[in-house]
Order: structure tokens, then sequence, then C-alpha cells
């Protein structure tokens, strides 16, 4: 039930410096410098100088699979424990995508408890990429406040040719039924909007803020790095008061060939003066990539993975010069604060105990989610009869 972690160099996200840390139970307990504890029966792990950093929130998730465009066989599988945690993620939004069908809310809900009983926190969103959105109970809005799980609607199409061609006045009641669901609910209310690669890019976002009194904190638009069109559009909504989320499983090798590199975009959006708690990145994981050859012709379809949230995270800092604390923040503290989660996303005395241990390569030595020890030394842990896959 207790776990002293000594001699970590703690970025909370900010740098603490060398400090010890105490886990008891669920919880963070004490921080200090140094900490002597006498008289409890502890795990004690020393990281010798390795960066502690919070447990990564992945806000864009297809837990239960995505993908099918290209037929039955092109579905993705379910996510898999393991997939997540060595990764160093300890908080997931799973959502539905372009499949709102085969996929369901009830099999998304049953997914996200069941991740929950391995030792993780998940969240879902009610809805798909089609209007009006699949629910629970007959609406976004008593969806929010029912279904303890939800926490917004997603992910729901923008500018896609695979949307279902809403009006504008559909995704202003669909981000209105959030909103006010949300407030009700004592949730932050989003809306996470996949964007595609249509010549509107954001318009419908900008209009909806401009001719309404809904605000921009309800709304969340992903892939903005899809496309350099797209990406232009979205550094100037951003730099409107947006916010807008990079999906790191999206870059030039593996989807369109002008895909803006995940870890370009987050120094481009902070070099045109965005502000950092606008940024947030998500890997959309588990849902399908397309393969190209060298001819640009498709040639198969991916899975996206989860792990090019800490590749993209890390490139930014030694290949585009970002503060690594600053990148950190869009992976943990900028996602809890929008979302609010108010005991993820940092690390701090009272909040939850997610926390990983990276070495100085960025690869993942140790995994606490929830105090539960769920990597250590790069592996995956065994728990009982049954492996965390």
């Amino acid at each position: 039930m207790f776990t002293l972690i000594q001699h970590a160099h703690v970025f909370a996200p900010q740098d603490l410096g060398i400090c010890d840390v105490l886990i008891a139970d669920r919880k963070i307990a004490m921080i200090a410098p140094t900490l002597t504890i006498t008289g409890l029966d502890m795990d004690v792990i020393d990281l010798d100088g390795a960066r502690l950093v919070p447990g990564f929130i992945d806000n864009h998730v297809h837990i239960t699979g995505g993908g099918g465009e290209g037929g039955f066989s092109t579905r993705t599988p379910e996510l898999q424990l393991s997939a997540v945690t060595s990764c160093g993620v300890t908080t997931v939004c799973g959502l539905l995508g372009t499949d709102g069908v085969t996929r369901s809310l009830p099999n998304l809900l049953a997914k996200a408890r069941g991740l929950e009983a391995e030792g993780i926190t998940a969240y879902i969103y009610s809805g798909a990429y089609q209007v009006p959105a699949p629910t629970f109970t007959g609406s976004l809005r008593s969806d929010l406040m029912i279904i303890d799980k939800v926490i917004g609607a997603g992910e729901i199409a923008l500018s896609d040719h695979r949307s279902a061609q809403p009006t504008w006045q559909e995704y202003v009641d669909i981000v209105a039924q959030v909103r006010v669901g949300g407030m009700l609910a004592g949730k932050a209310g989003i809306v996470d909007f996949h964007t595609g690669d249509g010549t509107r890019h954001l318009d419908y976002l900008r209009k909806i803020v401009t001719d309404t009194e809904l605000p921009y904190a309800n709304m969340l638009p992903t892939h903005i790095n899809r496309n350099a069109h797209l990406f232009e559009d979205a550094i100037d909504y951003a730099q409107g008061g947006g916010f807008v989320d990079v999906t790191s499983g999206v870059n030039p090798q593996n989807s369109a060939a002008d895909a803006v590199q995940p870890s370009v975009a987050i120094r481009r959006l902070l070099d045109a003066g965005v502000a950092l708690s606008h940024i947030l990145m998500s890997s959309d994981g588990n849902g399908s990539v397309p393969l190209f050859d060298d001819a640009g012709n498709n040639i198969g379809v991916g899975v996206a993975d989860q792990a090019s949230l800490l590749t993209e995270m890390r490139d930014a800092v030694t290949n585009e010069g970002v503060d690594f604390s600053a990148a950190l923040s869009i992976i943990t503290k900028n996602v809890a604060d929008l979302y609010r989660f108010p005991r993820k996303g940092e690390i701090e005395v009272g909040r939850d105990a997610d926390l990983v241990a990276l070495t100085d390569d960025y690869e993942v030595a140790h995994v606490w989610a929830n105090g539960r020890h769920m990597v250590k030394d790069g592996a995956p842990i065994v728990f009982g009869t049954f492996e965390r896959q």
C-alpha cells in the first residue's frame, strides 16, 4: 500500500529538482528533497536521478477499436492494457469514430469500466461521427448528467466527407447540449471534433463562438496537423482563443504527404504565439492509419500506436527545442485543466499517484497508475493469474 520513490528528478510538470515521493494507496502523500520513513512496510524504488513525470492523459483513444472504412477486415482490435501502460499513459478518454453501428456506446462503457478494473483511469464520450449522435439516454445533455463516465461528445465529424453533413445549427445544438449537461453534472463538457480534409476547416467552430454565447472551451478540434492548410487555419483559430489537439499518430511517414509532423506542429504553434495551455496532443490510439507506397497508393491499413505520444513529445524537446516542462504539459497538465480532471496531470500531494519514470533516452522505465506499479524496469507487471495485456 506504500511506495517510496527515491532520488527522482521530478517534473510536476514544472522542475522540482531531485526529490523523494511517497505513495500511500492511490495518492501522492509526500514530496520532499529527502524523506526518511520508518515503521511502514513499503516498496522502495531508487531512480538515481531519472526523471519522474505525471502519467500521460490520452484524450482521444479508440478503446473498442476503430476503422472499418476499407470494409470489415479493416476494423481495428480493442485496446489492450499493456499497450497503454507501456507507453506511460495512465488515463484514457475512449470514443467511437466512423462506425457507430457495429461499435456501440454500451460496449464503449463496458471497456472503460474494464480498463479501470485493471488499474488505469478511463472516461468516454457519447456520440460518434454521425449526427444525430448516438446516445445512451436519448440526449447528449442527459448522458453527461446520468452516465458517470461520459465527459462529452465525440468524435463528431467536421469538414469531412464521412460526416453526416450536418448544418451549422446542428453543430450548435451539440455544443449547447454538452455544455449545459456538463455544467449540471460538474464536468467540463467537451465536444471532440474530428476535422477532415474539407476546405471549410474550422469555420463552423468560429461561427459558433461569434454568433452564439458558447465559448471556445467546450470545443476541441483534433487531427489539426493532418494537412498543411488545415494546420494554418488551426493556428489562426488558436490565436483567436481556441483550444487545439495535435494528433501524435499523424505524420508524413504514415499519413498524407502534406501532414505536419506533430513535434513540428507544437513548435510552430508556440512560435505563433498560441498560449501553451491551449495546446493538447492525443494519439488517436487504436484508430486505423492508411498505409501508402512510394507512389502514394493505398496499400493497406495500420493501427495507431499510443507510443507516438512520448515519441513526439521527446522530438519536440530534442529536435525542435521546446522546453521539456512545456512539452510535458501538453500531454499532462493541459489536458487535465481543460477536461477538469482535478486529481490528474500534475505531481502534487493529494493528487492521484499517476507517475512515469523516464530514462535519459526517453524510454518508459516505471509506471504507477492510481498508486499501482504497472510497469517495472520497462516491462508490464503480471498480477495474479491474468497478465496485463
